[in-house]
């Protein structure tokens, strides 16, 4: 089979460095995934293999370029997350999606969508009233709902930052911890604090924490208060009930905005007991001011051996779904 040729000109030796990466990493990424070889002319890449492997190719390299040209690093998950958006035909305009600056941290740190998932998570928060953020671990869900609320709060939009979980027993006994149900749920809601500390510094944080303008608490805190000019999170809502959702829902006030994430497939209910949840987004569907929102395995931003294991589990779970039917 004739081998097609595909050019992909870097422009200069200090933008193509970074295309190839050290040791030629990032090239060797695409080359072994899409299943093509390169060499290098001068600045340019010269691709070769079957003709749509080439092309695929050289839209990949060219979604990597842009990201370059718009001064973004470009790591192995990014790299392997423009390949699964070239295959989806979705590569256009992705340095759109990861260079908008969401928030900045306390040491001057900014903070971007990294896909086009977290992209439309982010506008649908600013956009909606309430918003529910679906997905599997290490999509953002949580991190990106503080960064927006911590930014809604310094530019004067809100007056209070409340956090809250529901105190659920995730295969670990709470009753035999010491301490009231706070101290209790407290190691529970680390990922909240460790993220508000980031995004305010220590001092800040702690200063804001002792006026009460943060609040970080158990969900069943929230009965029976109005919760108003506030931007309230509701973290791991799979494990809320439908009463304790339905209860969280009416207690926003004037003003305020709700985010609410969780990942349906990790629920530590007791059995007979509904996820909220999934109750809430298939009840609330298609009213305005409120949107949901599903990341996915392609949105996971830690390590990209985590994308590789949420994967498993997707599969592992979908095969179990078919044996059942």
């Amino acid at each position: 089979m004739e081998q097609a040729k595909v050019i992909i000109d870097a422009g200069n030796t200090d933008v193509l460095q970074k295309l190839l990466g050290v040791f030629d990493e990032n090239l060797n990424i695409v080359t072994r995934e899409l299943g093509v070889t390169a060499s290098v002319d001068g600045v340019r890449l010269k691709i070769y293999g079957a003709e749509e492997d080439a092309a695929l190719a050289g839209r990949v390299l060219e979604g990597i370029l842009k990201l370059i040209r718009a001064g973004e690093e470009v790591d192995k998950s990014r790299i392997v997350y423009c390949i699964e958006l070239a295959r989806e035909g979705a590569i256009e305009g992705v340095e759109q999606v990861m260079s908008g600056v969401v928030a900045v941290t306390a040491r001057g740190k900014q903070i971007k969508c990294k896909t086009v998932g977290q992209k439309k998570y982010v506008d649908a928060i600013k956009k909606n009233t309430v918003v529910f953020g679906v997905g599997p671990a290490g999509t953002g869900k949580t991190y990106l709902a503080v960064c927006l609320a911590v930014s809604a709060f310094k530019g004067k939009q809100v007056e209070k930052i409340i956090l809250t979980r529901p105190a659920v027993e995730a295969g670990e006994k709470l009753g035999f911890l010491p301490g009231d149900l706070q101290t209790k749920v407290d190691p529970y809601l680390r990922p909240l604090y460790d993220a508000l500390q980031e995004m305010f510094g220590l001092e800040t944080y702690a200063k804001l924490m002792e006026k009460g303008v943060i609040e970080v608490a158990p969900l069943a805190y929230m009965r029976g208060r109005t919760l108003s000019n506030a931007f309230i999170i509701l973290d791991e809502a799979q494990n809320a009930t439908v009463e304790q959702m339905k209860m969280f829902l009416t207690r926003m006030g004037e003003g305020s905005k709700v985010v609410v994430t969780g990942d349906i497939t990790q629920i530590d209910l007791p059995e007979g007991k509904r996820s909220g949840l999934k109750h809430a987004v298939q009840i609330l569907r298609g009213i305005e001011g409120v949107e949901t929102v599903t990341l996915t395995a392609k949105d996971v931003v830690r390590h990209p051996l985590v994308m590789e294991i949420v994967r498993a589990y997707e599969r592992e779970s979908a095969k179990e779904e078919r044996k059942r039917r």
